[in-house]
């Protein structure tokens, strides 16, 4: 199956519902994102890392050194309690506007 583009804006809400069920390390943060779309969307490293930092800048997120299941020295990062509201608010706008997407693709 052909890797799907990911649209633009997506990812952090990505990021931020995959790391409300706990702290991840960025390459767990991206397997599970391609595992929870059945294999259809890929994250690249070269979008993921800058959207975690963005994250952090945020204050979205948060990130301590830790080891992983690999044994190797990895970054894992969390949720803050402003990444949960921000998460709340990215959810209620995905779904206002893919709402109206699906309205004017039944209805046009």
């Amino acid at each position: 199956m052909p890797k799907a583009e990911m649209p633009s804006g997506a990812l952090l809400l990505l990021i931020l519902r995959v790391l409300q069920s706990g702290p991840l390390h960025g390459y767990a943060i991206a397997q599970r994102i391609h595992l929870l779309s059945s294999e259809i969307l890929s994250v690249e490293e070269g979008s993921l890392y800058p959207a975690l930092q963005k994250l952090l800048l945020k204050g979205w997120a948060s990130a301590d050194w830790g080891i992983s299941d690999t044994n190797r020295k990895v970054r894992f990062y969390e949720l803050t309690a402003a990444g949960r509201k921000q998460l709340e608010s990215e959810v209620s706008d995905y779904n206002r506007v893919s709402e109206a997407i699906q309205a004017v693709l039944k209805n046009a």
